[in-house]
């Protein structure tokens, strides 16, 4: 396993050429994987392995089934019989376009179907799902909206269908909290009632944490536990310190792509596209953390080991996405 660094790509340009050859693509993955250059069977987990140059794989030295093993075993990509080129370019291209990327432009740029690009890209959505632990601190920000369908352009039919009332109805409603100078959450809520939006916040930030919201009364109780200050948006949309302009932005980001880039989102599948929009939030350059399209990229291909999504469990015909 042998790679020089500093030959690897730094933009899509020349990642193209980096990994149009098979041997440059496992070797940036090996690397990552094993970077101590230990070679594991993903299967018993011995370093006793062996790899074979003309097939691209590795034989464990152990007699059990599933001993040969390629770079893609125990990853999002496992089963798939797209090469490792194509993956990674679908990788570069989503966690590196500002509104997201559809599977039709994925599709046509990296030569696959729409339907497999459509099920690449929600493979990668997983690997983009936020693992850190610990709750959201210091000045908070919280406030949810409303993602759906416009009536206006919807036919007709589709209109009297879908649309049953006004406002907010027959929308889902996403609940975020951001940290000011940090990092963003968000969750799909079931209502907007005082339990639902008091379990999201709870889950989501640190007691004692000085909390900022509309004048929602689901987050009347709050001041219990928090510094919370409320903005009525009614009279003003800044006091001072007291707003929620951050999240506002992050939701304009969020519906952007959404309606511009995806068109229609089904509600079943909306926290996926939460995490693909979270995760470059959350990884966006700025004057003091100057963070490349390379290295969201390199997160990226870091996460994709331990995690796998089938179709059936993607469509909803078994249990939703499990890790190894």
């Amino acid at each position: 396993m042998v790679n020089d660094m500093s030959q690897e790509p730094k933009s899509l340009q020349e990642a193209v050429v980096y990994f149009s050859k098979p041997d440059n693509c496992i070797d940036y993955l090996a690397i990552r994987r094993w970077p101590d250059g230990r070679v594991i069977c993903p299967t018993c987990g011995s370093d006793k392995v062996k790899f074979n140059p003309a097939r691209r794989i590795w034989q464990c030295s152990a007699h059990h089934s599933k001993r040969q093993f390629s770079i893609k075993v125990g990853t999002i990509m496992e089963d798939s019989a797209i090469p490792l080129d194509k993956w990674l370019m679908a990788m570069w291209m989503v966690t590196n376009c500002k509104n997201g990327i559809s599977s039709y432009e994925i599709a046509k740029d990296v030569k696959v179907t729409q339907k497999s690009a459509w099920f690449m890209l929600h493979r990668i959505r997983l690997a983009m799902q936020d693992e850190t632990s610990g709750k959201l601190s210091g000045q908070v920000e919280v406030d949810e909206t409303f993602i759906g369908g416009k009536a206006r352009n919807m036919h007709l039919d589709k209109r009297e269908r879908r649309i049953t009332g006004t406002g907010g109805k027959d929308k889902t409603i996403v609940f975020g909290a951001l940290e000011r100078g940090g990092k963003i959450r968000t969750a799909v809520l079931s209502d907007r009632k005082r339990a639902a939006v008091e379990t999201a916040v709870k889950t989501h930030v640190e007691a004692g944490s000085a909390l900022y919201s509309d004048a929602l009364k689901s987050y009347d109780n709050l001041a219990q536990e928090y510094a919370h200050q409320v903005i009525d948006h009614a009279e003003k949309y800044v006091d001072g310190q007291v707003h929620t302009n951050g999240l506002e932005n992050f939701w304009s980001l969020l519906k952007r792509g959404i309606s511009g880039t995806y068109v229609a989102v089904e509600p079943f599948h909306l926290f996926r596209y939460l995490d693909e929009q979270v995760f470059r939030y959350n990884n966006r350059g700025n004057r003091e953390n100057k963070v490349t399209d390379f290295d969201r990229f390199d997160m990226i291909v870091r996460k994709i080991v331990g995690k796998r999504l089938t179709f059936a469990a993607l469509t909803g015909k078994t249990a939703d996405a499990t890790c190894f």
